[in-house]
């Protein structure tokens, strides 16, 4: 079966075991913005958290972040753990946003993929993950999302080998799918799903997995 095939139709499985995910969580786009950042090594009820204490100050903007002493914010989203070097991270994403567009998330959005790509991981503590959920969830770029769940999966329905790059994991997708936002968007939120409840680091359990199927057809089960 050719990969494009292969993955529209774990793409459906999972759709139909998950249904819509409804994935990034927030409501505006620098909402998303410093979810992305927040969520770096921690879990999304904690990020939740981080946020909630930064909307009920009003802070929830780029200029009053920007305005934001950097030991205030630090304890500000100190229940996601590594506070102040995210704190550092998110001072350095609000200067790039307010300098290149006067903290203006429509305007940025204008800009080429590519561009924004460049700009975003020119930022000290912006990498690929955190750049792509930006582009992808904030400003609705065709681009896909790779983390450890989508590692993980890939990995051990044979997609790619133990040592795949990023860039290796995200050309499948680029080279293989339509690029539609919406579909990108499901798909990375589908495998995180997935990752949390079936494909997990340690004892999997694949008997009752959705994409068994796939794992039979290729006789590893």
């Amino acid at each position: 079966m050719l990969r494009n095939e292969r993955l529209k139709r774990i793409f459906d499985k999972l759709y139909e075991h998950f249904g819509p995910q409804h994935w990034w969580p927030g409501e505006t786009g620098f909402e998303i913005m410093l979810g992305a950042v927040l969520t770096q090594a921690t879990n999304w009820g904690n990020v939740e958290l981080a946020i909630n204490n930064l909307k009920s100050r009003g802070l929830l903007n780029p200029k009053s972040i920007n305005e934001l002493p950097i030991n205030e914010l630090a304890q500000l989203i100190r229940p996601v753990g590594y506070y102040n070097q995210k704190a550092r991270k998110i001072k350095n994403l609000v200067k790039y946003l307010i300098e290149r567009y006067n903290g203006n998330i429509s305007l940025m959005s204008k800009k080429p993929l590519h561009t924004l790509r460049q700009e975003l991981l020119s930022i000290s503590g912006i990498g690929n993950e955190t750049s792509d959920s930006i582009l992808l969830y904030a400003l609705n770029k065709p681009i896909f999302v790779v983390d450890s769940y989508t590692f993980r999966v890939l990995y051990r329905h044979g997609f790619v080998g133990d040592e795949a790059s990023y860039e290796e994991i995200q050309e499948l997708f680029m080279n293989n799918l339509p690029h539609s936002v919406e579909l990108f968007n499901e798909f990375h939120a589908l495998f995180v799903a997935l990752g949390k409840t079936y494909c997990k680091k340690n004892n999997p359990n694949c008997d009752s997995c959705p994409l068994k199927f796939d794992l039979e057809e290729r006789g590893f089960i």
